[in-house]
């Protein structure tokens, strides 16, 4: 039997895992880094032991820690989450080595999963159907094709290529993505099915010769060949559910399976499928499988059970699907800056309407799993997914939209997220019909605008003074009854600067003596703004009367930082002081970092001629490589963070001097 289990990893799986341990009577032991000392998974766990430093390869990657951790604790077992050391064969094989209960598949499977081409050959021996692949570049003559990293997965080292001109660069810079995120930078080419969808079975197996298939799950909507809603059970034709769970089940047994895994499959327009990957660990989307079987499944709970030598539970070799389930990653991004991972202080996080967390055998209509809570540093360090957020309805269209009115209503303040996408998407026609597959984002830019429409970006800057005002009013000490900006001649408007995601934007306002709203604009040449007048107004409240609709909106004032969630959807504001202090100016053309990371290469040289476009340098963090392009033709003028350089944000990384452009004769270049 399990008594302590150690958890190696972080965030909402560790969570996840705990929330199943309390349940079953399990203590629990964390691990973190530094950076992770006051997460919510190192307050929750029953111990906790400190891994010196923040980054990964200091951390969590370190078996030799890890293992010290376990026994300094007292740990008889070790759960590994996904991500870091979860699909790592030497880990499994060590933990097991000094004497501790490994959840997860053996060491020997780990080892022939991971090498994604040795797993492909041996598969395609079973019968699991494969698209055709090659290592050599140079034998390469269809395309489409996609690159893939052969060790690791989330998408990573992935780049599509659709001609032979692009194809060395892709090959080249998977290899190093997949280098710095799994220490392997071996890569093949694959066949890339257009419209092609991605779909998955989760299976388990245990010591006792059983492989089961426990469903099929829909992954397509993805962006950087990562999943960001996946749904159980899918809109899938039933022979060819049939078909998927035989083609899992065979590469399940075809390996001796034991434990939680997923088999990754290419499901083509006309039905045919084909094999892509075996992860041999929990999903990240594991919670709309457990939502969707009869009876409810806790999947953990069945890890630790077959870790511990059980036969597979009868409930769990063929459940039946009921009802629907979806599921959304919301993470620290910006998608409409080519998903650019974000960083910050959380300052709250709160989803309306959720019946439980980390869930275990409650079916729920709505649950989270979440690795963050109100205060919450996100840094640079680690993946951007901050929870899942998962609905259960008796019917897909239910739960999908009572999953995108718990985005839409959701408090997500300090950190920039991809909440407008998901809503977005979830809310499109093409979802709802289930039109959808793996390049669903690239046809469908609609889906990147923010919710909130920029005609009602006024009214929430108009909220946004309001409350401030309120709230001035609310700390006076003198004549705090009497409205904000009260004067004998009521003549001069109150003023409010603000920025926002387009730019300043200043709102003029008026009260009258009874504190109501006398007028109002953000344009002054706008000479007919809404009717607005004022309902209410609190430092965290302001009620608006909009041409007869009155309208309500949340605000949350941090420093000079103010949130508005409000019915169209949520602004982010920062309010400018009355008299700006001088700041120092940048050099016309400074390229500046839009987060923490690393300048892993510098593509250019000082004096050299740019176009608009072009790859300048790469800057890497949150795991994942972002070039940083010229904005317009020019020269070169300044390179001050050398490749290797670490940097903050707003740094600068490069200076653009703008010329025209070359002339079109060589000859006639001046120069």
């Amino acid at each position: 039997m399990i008594n302590r289990l150690l958890v190696a990893n972080r965030g909402e799986i560790t969570r996840r895992v705990f929330a199943t341990c309390r349940a079953l009577g399990v203590e629990t032991v964390a691990v973190h880094s530094d950076a992770d000392a006051d997460a919510p998974f190192v307050a929750e766990a029953d111990q906790a032991v400190r891994l010196p430093g923040d980054t990964p390869s200091e951390t969590y990657l370190r078996v030799d820690l890890i293992l010290d951790a376990a026994r300094r604790s007292g740990a008889d077992a070790v759960h590994p989450g996904y991500g870091f050391l979860a699909e790592n064969a030497e880990f499994a094989a060590a933990v097991t080595d000094a004497g501790l209960t490994w959840v997860g598949p053996p060491a020997k499977v780990i080892a022939a999963m991971g090498d994604k081409l040795a797993a492909k050959s041996l598969l395609a021996e079973a019968g699991v159907p494969m698209l055709p692949s090659w290592t050599d570049a140079a034998d390469v003559t269809d395309f489409p094709v996609l690159v893939k990293a052969s060790a690791g997965g989330g998408g990573r080292g992935m780049r599509i290529v659709r001609d032979t001109a692009g194809l060395a660069e892709a090959v080249a810079s998977a290899r190093r993505e997949a280098a710095a995120a799994f220490g392997d930078g071996t890569v093949f080419i694959e066949r890339y099915v257009e419209r092609g969808r991605h779909v998955e079975v989760q299976i388990f197996g245990d010591t006792h010769g059983t492989v089961a298939a426990l469903g099929v799950r829909e992954c397509s909507i993805q962006r950087r060949h990562q999943k960001i809603v996946e749904e159980a059970p899918g809109v899938i034709p039933e022979d060819v559910r049939e078909r998927l769970h035989e083609a899992a089940v065979a590469a399940g047994r075809a390996v001796d399976y034991v434990g939680a895994g997923t088999v990754e499959f290419l499901l083509a327009p006309d039905g045919a499928i084909y094999f892509l990957e075996m992860n041999t660990r929990l999903q990240v989307e594991h919670p709309v499988t457990e939502l969707t079987a009869a009876g409810g499944l806790d999947l953990v709970r069945l890890q630790l059970l077959v870790a511990e030598g059980a036969a597979l539970p009868e409930e769990a070799r063929s459940p039946s699907a009921q009802g629907c389930a979806i599921e959304v990653r919301l993470c620290a991004e910006e998608p409409a800056q080519g998903f650019r991972p974000a960083t910050g202080v959380l300052h709250r996080f709160a989803v309306p309407g959720v019946d439980c967390e980390f869930g275990g055998l409650q079916r729920a209509g709505l649950r989270l799993d979440s690795g963050v809570v109100d205060g919450s540093v996100v840094g640079v360090h680690y993946d951007s997914m901050l929870a899942k957020l998962v609905a259960w309805a008796p019917t897909r269209a239910e739960a999908a939209r009572a999953l995108a009115g718990a985005l839409a209503r959701a408090e997500l303040h300090g950190v920039a997220t991809n909440r407008d996408l998901l809503v977005r998407v979830l809310r499109s026609p093409e979802f709802g019909a289930a039109d959808i597959d793996t390049g669903f984002l690239d046809r469908h830019p609609e889906v990147f605008t923010a919710l909130l429409p920029a005609d009602r970006l006024p009214l929430a800057a108009l909220a946004a003074a309001l409350a401030s005002a309120a709230g001035r009013r609310a700390g006076a000490t003198v004549l705090a009854g009497l409205p904000s900006g009260w004067r004998n001649v009521a003549a001069v408007p109150q003023i409010a600067r603000f920025t926002g995601p387009d730019g300043e934007i200043e709102v003029r306002y008026r009260l009258d003596r009874r504190g109501g709203l006398a007028e109002w604009s953000t344009d002054p040449a706008d000479t007919d703004p809404p009717a607005v007048a004022l309902v209410e107004a609190t430092p965290d409240r302001v009620v608006l009367d909009v041409d007869g609709v009155r309208r309500a909106y949340r605000v949350h004032r941090v420093l000079s930082e103010v949130f508005v969630d409000g019915p169209d959807g949520s602004a982010s504001l920062t309010e400018l002081p009355r008299f700006p202090l001088p700041t120092a100016q940048l050099a016309a053309g400074s390229l500046l970092a839009p987060l923490p990371g690393a300048v892993t290469q510098v593509h250019v040289e000082v004096g050299q001629r740019v176009a608009a476009g072009d790859l300048l340098l790469t800057l890497e963090a949150m795991k994942l490589e972002h070039p940083v392009l010229a904005p317009t033709d020019g020269v070169v003028a300044e390179l001050p963070v050398p490749a290797g350089g670490q940097v903050r944000t707003g740094a600068v990384l490069a200076v653009i001097d703008g010329v025209d452009p070359a002339p079109s004769n060589p000859e006639e270049d001046p120069r």
